[in-house]
């Protein structure tokens, strides 16, 4: 992609692509949860660009989740199951921290990263997500490492156009299939989600026949599931 964040990508950011055995892959993963821990347990300090950095247009904190799919999902155990992982402000920032990150592809089980604006919660009762929803593409095994990657530029880089509006985005890591969200808060303004739909199928150079779906959070939160029983909205 064609823009200041691939401009201004380190050197030292690695091969996206590469593969990582299997114990290599579980140290990383518990290193992330293992972040949040440290994190805790200091004071943060508010997060700022350093010195001659391209600050983005706002904030966007990583967020990581992962859970066993037998057992029932609440608010209360979603939200202590969501671990904050790190927050940045500039391009460079960007792309220092996601370059350590595990790629979607390589996550196993029931696992989510979530990139949203700092402040937001990942969460369909946050204040700036309630009225809101997200659009829903599902993807083949094998491709959310490069859909994700895709996704998390446009929207850092404002390709979208619509103010406000978009959240963060989610890639979900399923057995059988893996999926891209986008959230936004209005769910009732058709042009904006109309416009995100388009974005999305530009950015992610999406055939004509790809089916886009569109749930609102209020939906989500009566049958309890961000993905089931989806209204397909091309």
């Amino acid at each position: 992609m064609n823009n200041k964040f691939q401009a201004l990508k380190d050197d030292d950011s690695g091969d996206h692509e590469h593969s990582e055995d299997s114990e290599a892959l579980k140290e990383k993963e518990t290193e992330i949860c293992d972040q949040e821990k440290t994190q805790s347990t200091a004071k943060r300090k508010a997060a700022t660009p350093g010195a001659g950095e391209h600050p983005l247009q706002y904030n966007y904190t990583f967020w990581y989740s992962r859970r066993t799919p037998s057992r029932p999902a609440n608010t209360q155990s979603y939200e202590q199951n969501i671990k904050q992982i790190g927050t940045v402000t500039s391009v460079e920032q960007f792309w220092r921290f996601y370059s350590h990150l595990v790629r979607p592809g390589d996550l196993t089980g029931h696992s989510d990263f979530h990139l949203f604006k700092e402040g937001i919660k990942p969460m369909w009762e946050d204040e700036a997500n309630k009225n809101g929803g997200k659009w829903i593409i599902r993807l083949r095994k094998g491709l959310a490492s490069r859909f994700w990657e895709n996704i998390i530029l446009a929207m850092l880089g404002e390709q979208f156009m619509v103010g406000e509006e978009i959240c963060g985005v989610v890639v979900s890591i399923r057995f059988q299939e893996d999926i891209i969200s986008v959230w936004n808060k209005t769910a009732s303004d058709q042009a904006t989600t109309a416009r995100i739909r388009d974005t999305l199928r530009r950015v992610l150079n999406l055939p004509p026949s790809t089916i886009m779906e569109y749930k609102t959070h209020t939906d989500s939160i009566k049958d309890n599931s961000s993905f089931r029983n989806t209204k397909i909205a091309v």
